[in-house]
């Protein structure tokens, strides 16, 4: 092959990736599947996708340690192994972010420290987590190009969503670490048959996912402030792709950090919080991105019945 004609073949393949990246708003056909990318593309930098990103890990990590005091201060009221936690989190993040918190999460398992610690946990996850979802609503009546609702109502669904992943968190947390067994005592006084408990075993591993899934619809579905508003069907292909996504990513960013990433070469002593920072960005990005997919099909959903009509 020719230079001349190595030459055209790049510049053809870099015209069309420009063509999805940064393509002209006018000309795109969105019920097309090209135009339904361009689209997509248009609104990832509308609304600053990977800065708005950034935010949300900036709110998502101050609120990380003191949800990890909440949690790690309620569990010696039930008389539960430090092991059991500590195995539970190490199957969830990389190895890194876990000694980055295992010297807090023994201190504050081995003493009892009741109301104070506790008090602080909830306030501060409360604070910094519902600046975080906050933000993510402005981010999502963005990519609708929509005005978010009044700051009294979007500061009140900050609060009721932050809870709600909290309350998705614990119980996650409580189905990973007490399922089997409180699983084996309730069967043994139903006097149902043993084969139910291998059910619930696997019924454990899927009820996580789907409580997260529920809780993203709901947001996906309530925050934009649309005319007229989206249906609950609109809004799924967007949470479903981020729950898929974020369970991929907690399991898959953990094994390649602990099996081929190499921080610790890099950033030293602050490896683990480089990585937490890294994991929480991606978290960020996955929410937003989600929004954005059911933006685009709602776009596209309106053009084709403009088209009929």
């Amino acid at each position: 092959m020719s230079e001349e004609k190595k030459f055209q073949n790049n510049n053809g393949v870099l015209t069309l990736v420009k063509s999805f990246v940064d393509p002209d708003e006018s000309k795109i056909d969105i019920t097309t599947g090209k135009g339904f990318v361009q689209d997509l593309f248009v609104r990832m930098k509308d609304v600053d996708m990977s800065g708005m990103g950034a935010q949300l890990a900036y709110f998502f990590l101050l609120s990380f340690f003191p949800l990890l005091i909440f949690i790690v201060t309620l569990l010696p009221y039930l008389d539960l192994d430090q092991e059991y936690v500590f195995d539970f989190i190490q199957t969830m993040v990389p190895a890194e972010v876990f000694l980055l918190t295992q010297g807090t999460l023994t201190e504050i398992l081995t003493t009892h420290n009741g109301g104070g610690l506790l008090s602080i946990g909830v306030l501060g996850t409360i604070w910094s987590a519902s600046r975080g979802v906050n933000a993510l609503i402005k981010t999502l009546n963005g990519a609708y190009e929509t005005e978010p609702k009044s700051g009294l109502i979007n500061r009140g669904w900050s609060l009721v969503f932050t809870i709600a992943l909290v309350v998705v968190i614990l119980i996650v947390l409580f189905i990973s670490i007490f399922g089997h067994q409180f699983a084996y005592n309730l069967f043994n006084y139903l006097g149902v048959e043993e084969s139910f408990a291998d059910f619930w075993e696997k019924v454990r591993w899927i009820l996580p996912p789907a409580l997260i899934f529920i809780v993203l619809s709901l947001m996906y579905w309530i925050i934009p402030n649309t005319d007229p508003r989206l249906r609950v069907v609109s809004v799924l292909p967007g949470a479903v792709f981020s729950t898929v996504a974020w369970v991929v990513l907690i399991y898959g960013f953990s094994y390649y950090v602990n099996n081929f990433g190499n921080y610790a070469s890099t950033y030293g002593s602050i490896a683990g919080v480089i990585i937490l920072m890294l994991w929480l960005y991606f978290t960020g990005m996955i929410l937003i991105f989600g929004g954005l997919l059911n933006a685009s099909m709602h776009k596209r959903s309106l053009v084709k019945k403009g088209f009929k009509e």
